[in-house]
């Protein structure tokens, strides 16, 4: 025998309550007494009750969702950025609906169109880099949309982060304050990561204020990782060897490139120094802590979620939230 489902009038029945206060209490609207709150709950959960979203999402404006949509979960990045999300979302009744891309803008555009299907109150995407049609589904939608970690572009309705442009600037100058002149720059590929392009593109304007220019740059076509760090910083080192400082895109390439550096014997900072970007705690607890710039992951997150569940509409005009970021200043510049 198939056993049917709880419904909304089977928990009102239990709670002797109305069908709509159920509703109110499932979706935390307006004033409920504590005990009959209390009475509701007990039904649901004796009942086994699931609330029908969908359906509820159908029959209001928006749902109780928010779609979350991330590059990487194997990147320690974002997961930070996602725990920024949920404690925004404490004490709320929205509940984040994630999907992740791969850095497949493609993929993205497939994600934004299953997620706006279910009428989300807001829409959180990293970067404002998206396919021609993500936009237009975006920017034609009533849903609030959070572009995170990029402040450089205007968004469709707002930006939560730091400018990648101006992060480059300062590793330049922070190497220059130091003494340095010979720098080279190790990176990763930039398809995937327009964001670590426009760090570089910082780095190179920065050089260029003060007079100087790359001596030298190595960068591998796949993803960032340890392992490509190291391999080619050695790659680099062996067709430059008179550099006195490496930027790498990040520091995962930066921390394969200090192993590097303690495998063939070169001093750090003393022969070679290294910089890095996100503040990551590996790069912090290498023999010698690692130079570089923190960006302000958690905060970027709970910004967002907070800025775009205080209002309901969208900003008229595009909001741009900088959140800044800091000089780790570390050993090893």
């Amino acid at each position: 025998m198939i056993m049917s489902s709880p419904t909304l009038a089977d928990v009102a029945s239990l709670a002797d309550v109305s069908e709509n206060t159920v509703s109110r209490v499932i979706r935390d609207k307006g004033y409920i007494a504590p005990a009959t709150r209390k009475r509701v709950n007990e039904a649901i959960r004796k009942l086994g009750y699931v609330p029908n979203r969908a359906a509820g999402s159908l029959a209001s404006s928006s749902s109780a969702i928010i779609g979350v949509i991330l590059p990487s979960m194997s990147n320690i990045v974002f997961p930070e950025v996602l725990r920024g999300i949920h404690a925004g979302l404490a004490g709320t009744h929205y509940q984040p609906m994630i999907g992740v891309t791969d850095y497949d803008l493609k993929k993205e555009e497939s994600l934004i169109s299953s997620l706006l299907a279910w009428k989300p109150a807001a829409i959180i995407t990293t970067g404002c880099e998206h396919t021609a049609a993500a936009r237009r589904m975006l920017k034609n939608s009533t849903v609030r949309v959070g572009e995170l970690m990029d402040i450089d572009h205007r968004p469709i309705d707002l930006a939560v982060g730091l400018s990648h442009l101006e992060a480059g600037r300062s590793a330049a100058r922070h190497l220059i304050g130091r003494g340095y002149a010979k720098i080279g720059y190790v990176g990763h590929d930039w398809n995937a990561d327009k964001r670590a392009h426009a760090r570089y593109l910082g780095l190179v304007e920065g050089l260029r204020q003060a007079g100087l220019v790359l001596s030298e740059e190595n960068r591998t076509n796949g993803p960032s990782s340890t392992l490509a760090g190291k391999a080619a910083l050695a790659e680099l080192l062996s067709r430059a060897k008179t550099i006195d400082a490496v930027v790498f895109s990040n520091d995962d390439m930066a921390v394969g490139g200090y192993m590097h550096c303690m495998a063939a014997e070169i001093a750090v900072p003393e022969t070679l120094a290294l910089f890095g970007f996100n503040g990551l705690e590996i790069g912090q607890t290498l023999p010698k802590p690692l130079s570089t710039i923190l960006s302000n992951r958690f905060a970027i997150g709970k910004t967002a979620v907070e800025l775009l569940l205080a209002n309901s509409e969208r900003n008229k005009k595009p909001q741009i939230v900088d959140t800044g970021f800091s000089i780790l200043e570390g050993s090893t510049a």
